[in-house]
């Protein structure tokens, strides 16, 4: 009996050191330049096995929708993938897409949006910045078309007061004018009347 139970025994010990052996086999390092980007189908929770069959070892779970890598390898409906985590393992190639689920898209789609909102928050800055500068030059604008009404104002009011000088001026030469005409004609008239009155004079004395 217990030569029954030792064989048994090594018997089982062998048929664990070939799995373990054909596992560690499977279960290598790929180089990168050989591996193509794939995704786990949507909606699924599948485990990662050591070999192409359901009668390896578990090594994991992987998330619906994970980004993996493919080695290129293929038997049995199974596909040997290096997952996230540098691990090569493998998976049922009906769970394999060549396209991104919806969790990636809904990520990417959640990136594309946060930059657009980041790029329309800074639009909506400069939009703010250039409407303050426009406020700004508004009342630069007011405040520059008030001193030019003052001035125009001052203007007005110096070629009044020129006008009016001038006016004066004028005036002043003509009553200048004036009296000076006057005196000349008195003059005129005395003048003329003066040696008359010496000549009788003169006739009175002898």
């Amino acid at each position: 009996m217990k030569i029954i139970k030792c064989l048994f025994a090594s018997a089982l010990l062998i048929f664990t050191s070939s799995l373990l052996a054909e596992e560690q086999s499977d279960v290598t390092n790929v180089s990168t330049e050989e591996l193509t980007s794939a995704y786990i189908s949507d909606d699924l929770f599948i485990y990662m096995l050591a070999g192409s069959g359901k009668n390896y070892r578990i090594l994991g779970t992987i998330v619906a929708g994970d980004e993996i890598q493919l080695t290129g390898k293929k038997e049995n409906g199974y596909t040997q993938i290096v997952d996230s985590k540098n691990r090569t393992t493998w998976v049922e190639s009906q769970y394999i897409n060549d396209t991104a689920g919806l969790r990636f898209v809904v990520a990417e789609l959640n990136g594309q949006l946060a930059t657009n909102e980041e790029a329309n928050q800074q639009a909506l800055n400069q939009l703010d910045s250039a409407n303050a500068e426009i406020e700004q030059l508004s009342k630069q604008t007011k405040q520059q078309n008030v001193e030019l009404t003052n001035l125009k104002q001052q203007l007005l009011t110096t070629q009044s007061k020129l006008k009016n000088q001038d006016m004066d001026t004028k005036k002043e030469w003509f009553f200048n004018g004036a009296i000076v005409l006057v005196i000349g004609l008195i003059l005129g008239l005395i003048i003329p009347r003066l040696p008359m009155r010496k000549k009788a004079s003169m006739q009175n004395w002898k």
